[in-house]
């Protein structure tokens, strides 16, 4: 069994978060509404401007989850959730063979066949469709961080097909 590894990682995951996206998720995955909501008023925050007689109209800023919130790695966990959800389904649907690891930002997929081509098949389109994915929820890979690692057992040495990530 030979197995391969592609790592990733997500840029500029904590900025790029879309905050008007967390309450839907967390209505979808049925949690109270009033918990919706707090985070909603949370993340999001209204504000309009006075001067002398001048009103301007509320408008919504984006607060965003900065890195030193106590509240960070719970809604990265629960914003990632719905995402990776919907990504192993789409592997079991395709029936790919790929165990996933998240680690926030970071982004790991095992592979373990017999044929390092099918291996790096399954390294592909899992890698396609998780950019597919990450691009809907408004997040990118950070291509030169992307690596693959290849194991075996084998004692002899072993031609690698190389992995082009490029579609």
């Amino acid at each position: 069994m030979i197995t391969n590894i592609l790592t990733f990682d997500i840029a500029q995951f904590f900025p790029s978060l879309n905050h008007q996206i967390l309450p839907l998720i967390l209505l979808k995955a049925s949690f109270n509404p009033k918990v919706s909501v707090f985070f909603q008023d949370y993340l999001i925050r209204k504000t309009s401007y006075f001067w002398n007689n001048f009103s301007s109209p509320t408008f919504c800023i984006n607060m965003g989850v900065g890195q030193e919130s106590a509240l960070l790695l719970v809604l990265s966990a629960i914003y990632l959730s719905l995402l990776l959800h919907i990504f192993e389904n789409r592997l079991k649907n395709l029936k790919i063979p790929v165990s996933t690891l998240s680690f926030i930002n970071n982004g790991l997929f095992i592979s373990q066949n017999n044929s390092l081509t099918i291996s790096n098949s399954n390294l592909f389109y899992s890698h396609y469709i998780i950019t597919s994915l990450l691009k809907k929820f408004s997040l990118i890979i950070e291509y030169g961080k992307t690596e693959v690692f290849h194991f075996s057992r084998l004692h002899s040495s072993f031609d690698l097909p190389p992995l082009d990530l490029t579609i």
